[in-house]
């Protein structure tokens, strides 16, 4: 008698629900991470050419004119100064003019690290918040960042950031 061989069944897995669990953990994942957030310079850009600019007269006195040359030499109104002298120097100049008119000029060469440009504007920067920090202490009793938005626009009216980028030069050294 031949007995017949026995086909036998190999079990199938049931992946009907991988792609629902699938989605689920993408969703999960998306949601639960953190992105990061972009770092950069906050800066408002010039218009754009078509629209109409408003010029406005500033005397050469309430202007600080700050450059790194192609050595990362940093440069205020033609004398060569240190980064870490930078910001008091910024924040004097800034506190010393009590009209709104004054602007911190800055000029590199092209050739000029990023790095360093990166530190100098941070440092400007850093001047800014050093000056309002002071003036919320003064007026208010606490930091400029545990301000209310209208002693938030007191301050910042007192002290706008107004940095000023001119077109990087070809050529490094001194001005």
């Amino acid at each position: 008698m031949f007995f017949r061989r026995r086909q036998r069944d190999i079990p199938e897995l049931n992946t009907t629900s991988t792609a629902d669990i699938s989605f689920m953990l993408l969703v999960f994942f998306l949601v639960t991470s953190s992105m990061d957030t972009d770092k950069g310079l906050s800066r408002q850009l010039p218009p754009v050419d078509d629209q109409p600019q408003k010029e406005i007269d500033i005397n050469r006195s309430n202007v600080m004119q700050i450059r790194l040359d192609k050595n990362d030499s940093l440069w205020i109104d033609n004398q060569s100064v240190s980064f870490a002298a930078l910001q008091g120097q910024v924040e004097s100049f800034v506190a010393s003019r009590q009209t709104e008119q004054y602007v911190v000029g800055v000029q590199t060469d092209r050739t000029t690290s990023y790095a360093a440009y990166f530190e100098m504007q941070n440092t400007i920067v850093a001047a800014f918040h050093a000056l309002r920090d002071k003036m919320a202490q003064q007026r208010y009793g606490h930091a400029f960042s545990q301000c209310t938005p209208e002693e938030r626009e007191v301050i910042v009216r007192r002290y706008p950031l107004r940095i000023s980028e001119a077109q990087p030069t070809q050529e490094g050294g001194r001005p």
